[in-house]
């Protein structure tokens, strides 16, 4: 059991490490609730640098400037899983860091993830490290093709990700892979993807939003829609999958878990966890607007040591990502008015300067009485934007 520690109270600083548009929103909920906001990120002017009270421009191996960083706040935490390990002990030496280093080191490591959720008897799909093209070749025939050769580190939003359909492909796929261990994945024919976001406090409380479901269109998340359409038996499966990975971590924070929805005969199907994520996540971003707590308040809570809020879903919503592909190629600005005529719609832009394709820039959101009216305007909304 842990020693009571008093929590951290409205005025006190919150140190963020990573300056993406999680930190952003963040900021936001902590500066809304009367704490002031420190970020550091190597690039200036970033997105959670834009709302914080102070921004620090310094690489994460920068462990001096981390140091300095931890020093003027009162508690750290994160929106970007590869900051050092090596940093965030330096910083932990100083002021508590939540979730833990060691949280962190599991999951944003992609065969320690996988070794931490099997060994715990969470179910997974079958994979094999391999750290050679002979270990690939091994694993390409025992898992059969098609299968997904990982990196292991720096791997988010498809990057890092190389399908094999057949054998004569191992050669290629791991002069593509660049980094000296992998993760190969069998193929898992899957219904739909799940996600469930979960929250645990200080005191090991627990609290989780409503079961998402998530559509990806070029491995970026596309379209979340809550509740996710999918019995009430998965719902609570999903549920209480979440809840036992985040004890199982001894997570203070909030913890993304995806799933995948597996036929396998019955009505409710079956689970599989495909990745986790100790901090905010994209699919819960409909939290800010459909929920009494968001996402971002709720990881303030938590590292805070306050108690966590009500999580209730006021109404059906349905979230849409902006990818800088929206944005018209000869410069200017999407047609945010014609958006935004849409009934229910909302916008949320970053604050990022340059429209990438595949690039996420903002999301609308969109609640209505069901998921379907919902998810149908939040699409129409989307598609005026290239005018």
């Amino acid at each position: 059991m842990r020693a009571a520690t008093p929590p951290i109270l409205p005025g006190k600083t919150i140190g963020i490490l990573g300056g993406g548009q999680l930190g952003r929103m963040f900021a936001i909920a902590a500066r809304r609730m009367g704490y002031r906001v420190h970020a550091l990120d190597p690039a200036p002017d970033c997105p959670t640098g834009q709302v914080a009270d102070v921004e620090w421009s310094a690489p994460y191996d920068d462990v001096a400037t981390a140091v300095r960083f931890a020093g003027a706040v009162d508690v750290v935490t994160f929106e970007f899983e590869n900051v050092p390990y090596e940093t965030l002990q330096a910083v932990a030496e100083l002021v508590p860091v939540r979730p833990a280093p060691l949280v962190l080191d599991t999951t944003r490591h992609r065969l320690r993830e996988k070794t931490f959720l099997s060994t715990h008897g969470y179910p997974v799909a079958p994979y094999r490290a391999v750290s050679s093209v002979d270990d690939l070749r091994h694993a390409v025939t025992q898992l059969g093709t098609p299968c997904i050769l990982k990196t292991a580190t720096f791997g988010y939003d498809g990057k890092g990700q190389t399908k094999i359909t057949d054998a004569a492909q191992v050669d290629a796929a791991w002069q593509r892979l660049g980094q000296p261990m992998g993760v190969v994945e069998g193929f898992v024919n899957f219904r739909c993807e799940l996600s469930v976001i979960v929250a645990r406090g200080k005191n090991g409380a627990l609290k989780t939003f409503d079961v998402a479901e998530n559509d990806h269109k070029h491995h970026i998340l596309d379209v979340t829609v809550v509740p996710a359409r999918v019995p009430e038996a998965t719902k609570r499966a999903a549920i209480d999958l979440a809840t036992s990975v985040a004890r199982s971590l001894d997570l203070v924070g909030v913890l993304a878990v995806e799933m995948f929805l597996v036929e396998d005969g019955t009505p409710a199907g079956r689970l599989v966890v495909n990745e986790l994520a100790p901090r905010p996540h994209n699919s819960g971003h409909f939290s800010f607007d459909a929920c009494v707590t968001s996402q971002f308040e709720q990881q303030l809570r938590a590292v805070c040591g306050l108690p966590l809020g009500d999580v209730d879903l006021m109404r059906p919503v349905a979230m849409a990502n902006l990818l800088g592909d929206v944005w018209p190629t000869g410069g200017g600005e999407p047609a945010w008015d014609k958006a935004l005529a849409v009934p229910g719609v909302k916008l949320h832009l970053y604050g990022k300067t340059e429209a990438r394709p595949g690039r996420k820039m903002g999301h609308l959101t969109c609640m209505a009485d069901d998921v379907e009216t919902a998810r149908a305007r939040v699409l129409q909304a989307r598609a005026a934007l290239p005018g």
